[in-house]
């Protein structure tokens, strides 16, 4: 959680939504690891994560979610210049099914076949390092 959100302070994130349920959530061991970045990146809960990004659709943003089977590839993003909400799943189990269903898309990180997966707070960066260059 606090690698995700130095990764979001760094590439100009509004803020971060966890689920209240099931999710890593702000601990003094994130505080710590975020250097500083919790105190600029406002961070929500959302009771109900499904709900949350079809309400964020209905205002206009675009769910991408992150995911290594993912139907589109990070590299120009055609939905960068848009407003996004990024979602990333569990590590190993990755997103639920009413999560993945939600998304508008699911993006992939092409990586080297000799690598499994990225952890979660690495692709958020990467992504999140993606989106801000496409958006220059």
């Amino acid at each position: 959680m606090g690698a995700i959100l130095r990764a979001a302070a760094a590439f100009g994130a509004s803020g971060v939504v966890v689920p209240e349920r099931r999710s890593a959530g702000m601990t003094a061991t994130a505080w710590k690891t975020s250097a500083g970045a919790a105190a600029r990146v406002p961070v929500a809960q959302a009771k109900n994560l499904t709900q949350m990004l079809k309400d964020a659709q209905e205002q206009g943003y675009f769910v991408v979610s992150l995911d290594g089977g993912g139907d589109a590839s990070l590299p120009g993003l055609k939905l960068a210049d848009e407003p996004l909400v990024l979602v990333v799943g569990s590590e190993g189990k990755g997103l639920s099914r009413l999560v993945s269903e939600t998304c508008d898309t699911i993006v992939s990180i092409p990586i080297a076949g000799s690598t499994e997966s990225l952890n979660a707070s690495m692709a958020v960066g990467i992504s999140l390092y993606e989106i801000a260059t496409l958006r220059e």
